[in-house]
């Protein structure tokens, strides 16, 4: 008797193989589920994203056609006249200028747009926070009102201020501190502040996401600790809402340095950033291997700064 339950029979061990195979097949059918589940949001990614982007690839390896469009014959002349140029007359290579003065014209406003808004943006997002419950919701709408209009429609409102006969100039006027109207409009000056007015609210509300989950007691406690308000404000409040400042300057510099209706209006021809040259080859200069390959870097820098941010705050972490 000690023999037969010591020894399992062939009937246990049918039992337990069949158990294994049961629940196999139900990790299986999970995941077929899953990728079933999937399959449209993949469906849209492939459709909107992927199949654009190797579009603008292959256009960015061909030749110019002859009116516009590309000609099937591959070559990197697209990528080489990023940064360089050939001469006219013996067709050596030489810096392209024009290019360069652009590509850095377009990180300064950027990065420019992004320091003027978390400026702006940060005082302002600790004010909604710290304004009682039924107050925050009707701030916050007025902060996203500006976004129920297009773009374009407020670009052409910040023209109204800028022009030498707008608000500004009638202001400073009639009160008597300048004796002509100022230069404003189509000068850096002027896209500059059409960029923050345009996405200071892509700032503010990230950085309210994270004010609003603060406790406010551990800045209490700094202050009892005999730490002033600079002291606070630097060891205690922006360490704890660091993701809301970093999650508010990619929303901000990415938009800002691909922008195009804000330059191409309050600019004129003297403020074009990397989004009017883009348009440029696809329309007046029907250049479109180098729009698409113009694109393309631009979308590589983006990617490689936000890799480089990824790589540092996870080994901050780690090390933290």
């Amino acid at each position: 008797m000690a023999l037969v339950e010591t020894v399992p029979g062939p009937t246990a061990q049918h039992t337990t193989l069949s158990g294994e195979e049961a629940t196999a097949q139900a990790e299986r059918k999970t995941r077929r589920l899953r990728w079933i589940l999937l399959t449209p949001a993949l469906a849209i990614i492939c459709g909107i994203g992927i199949m654009p982007l190797s579009i603008i690839l292959v256009y960015s390896f061909m030749s110019p056609g002859p009116y516009a469009g590309i000609s099937w014959e591959p070559t990197f002349d697209a990528w080489i006249s990023l940064v360089l140029e050939r001469d006219i007359f013996d067709d050596t290579l030489q810096l392209n200028d024009a290019h360069i003065s652009i590509l850095f014209r377009s990180l300064w406003l950027a990065l420019l747009t992004t320091v003027l808004t978390l400026i702006f943006g940060f005082p302002l997002a600790y004010f909604i926070a710290t304004r009682p419950a039924r107050q925050r919701n009707l701030w916050l709408f007025m902060i996203s009102l500006p976004f129920w209009s297009n773009l374009l429609v407020r670009t052409f409102a910040m023209m109204l201020f800028l022009r030498d006969d707008g608000y500004i100039n009638n202001v400073l006027l009639l009160i008597g501190l300048i004796d002509k109207p100022m230069i404003l409009i189509y000068t850096e000056f002027a896209v500059a502040v059409g960029l923050v007015y345009a996405f200071l609210p892509l700032m503010v509300m990230p950085l309210y996401a994270s004010m609003e989950k603060l406790d406010f007691r551990l800045i209490e406690a700094g202050y009892d600790l005999y730490a002033n308000r600079l002291q606070v404000l630097r060891r205690v409040i922006i360490p704890l809402v660091k993701p809301g400042i970093v999650a508010g300057c990619i929303l901000v510099f990415i938009p800002a340095i691909g922008s195009w209706v804000t330059p191409k209006l309050l600019g004129g021809g003297k403020g074009l950033m990397v989004g009017n040259l883009i348009s440029n080859q696809f329309g007046t200069s029907r250049d479109w291997p180098l729009g698409s390959a113009i694109a393309l870097f631009l979308m590589l820098m983006v990617m490689i700064a936000l890799i480089i941010y990824v790589r540092n705050s996870t080994a901050a972490r780690d090390h933290g």
